[in-house]
């Protein structure tokens, strides 16, 4: 009964491991490479396989998922001989995972030798300043090549990148010094051009100042030119009208040569006006001009000695006055006055004429009706001296 037993659980367990050797699982992108006797026999898919048990054995599995392998940096030496030193990255996909396991023992390290060597052979031909400004002329040459080569191994290149070129210490340092003084020269350039520009804006600006100034002094010098000569044709209007109503209104007023005489005597007094004139002498020939005035007005075309009739007052906005008629304007006690005070001058300047016939005078009696501009009112004038005696 014993042994039974042994033998049940022994062939259960030979029924176990005859279903792990012939059931095979392959999970998603792979591939099992199946061999027999040690040679290749078949390559199983995803999912579930069977195999002969004890015969078929599942040698390898093959990733045919895209793989991403970084490579330690190389040097490598550029056409001016510096050592540079790059580190790549490799994107790379099994095509045919037989050949990927029977035609190279180690693609990935296969991959990484004929990297480098590519690599160094590409930048040997190059500078330095066109190895660190080509990159992508050096990701497409690399990849070409490794994409050939590796095509028989069962292997596709799909990208490479350079990561990084790093070029030695003392060049690093130049380059900063030259980028620096690159940049320096950059910024000088620009600073001038900013100089210069804001030079010409400011001398465009002053040009178009000075030209608005001096177009508003033309129209200024204009406009007041305008402005002067409207007032002077403004202003000789005025003055000939003036002269019009002053001659109109004389003729209208009929003038006699009484009248021209007082108005000659209302003259004297303002030759003597103004603080310098301290003396006024009255000629000697006052009373003979007097005398002949009336005979010089009466030689005058239109200024009659006397006239008759109806006088006419120019109306300056005042009252009506009443006529004046011929007779009894000897009656008007202004034409009385006015008669008076011409027979006084005509007196004081014959008597300052003959200073002998009479009392001695130092300064003419038409003086002390003359007011002194220089004295307030109610102020004593100065005495002034006496005068010398004329000959």
């Amino acid at each position: 009964m014993d042994v039974a037993l042994i033998l049940l659980a022994l062939l259960l367990i030979f029924v176990i491991v005859l279903l792990a050797k012939t059931v095979r699982i392959v999970p998603q992108a792979r591939a099992g490479i199946v061999e027999r006797f040690g040679k290749y026999r078949i390559s199983l898919s995803a999912g579930l396989n069977v195999v002969v048990p004890f015969i078929d054995k599942v040698r390898y599995t093959i990733d045919l998922r895209e793989q991403v392998v970084s490579f330690p940096p190389q040097p490598v030496i550029t056409q001016d001989n510096l050592v540079v030193s790059i580190d790549t990255v490799i994107y790379f996909q099994v095509t045919d995972p037989v050949a990927a396991t029977y035609e190279i023992a180690n693609y990935i390290q296969a991959v990484e030798q004929l990297t480098m060597t590519t690599l160094r052979n590409i930048v040997g031909g190059m500078d330095l300043e066109g190895t660190l400004t080509s990159r992508d002329e050096i990701n497409n040459r690399l990849r070409g090549v490794l994409d050939e080569a590796t095509g028989k191994w069962g292997i596709r290149v799909n990208r490479v990148e350079l990561k990084g070129i790093d070029p030695p210490p003392s060049i690093k340092d130049s380059m900063e010094k030259q980028m620096r003084a690159d940049r320096d020269k950059r910024a000088q350039i620009l600073t001038a051009e900013g100089g210069r520009q804001a030079a010409i804006l400011t001398a465009e600006g002053e040009k178009q100042s000075s030209i608005l100034s001096a177009e508003g002094d033309r129209e200024a010098l204009i406009l007041r030119a305008q402005a002067d000569r409207e007032s002077s044709i403004l202003r000789a209007q005025g003055e000939g009208q003036a002269i019009l109503t002053v001659f109109q209104a004389i003729h209208d007023g009929n003038p006699d040569q009484s009248l021209l005489s007082y108005q000659y005597l209302q003259m004297m007094p303002k030759i003597a006006e103004g603080s310098a004139n301290k003396v006024w002498i009255v000629p000697s020939e006052i009373g003979k001009a007097l005398e002949g005035l009336g005979s010089t007005m009466n030689d005058l075309k239109g200024i009659p000695d006397k006239t008759d009739g109806v006088r006419q007052r120019v109306d300056m906005g005042s009252a009506e006055t009443p006529e004046v008629g011929g007779p009894q304007g000897d009656a008007d006690p202004e034409r009385r006055r006015t008669s008076a005070a011409v027979e006084q001058a005509i007196a004081e300047a014959a008597a300052a004429a003959n200073p002998n016939a009479g009392a001695p005078s130092t300064s003419p009696p038409a003086q002390a009706d003359v007011p002194d501009p220089t004295v307030a009112p109610g102020e004593v004038p100065p005495q002034e001296p006496p005068a010398p005696p004329q000959t």
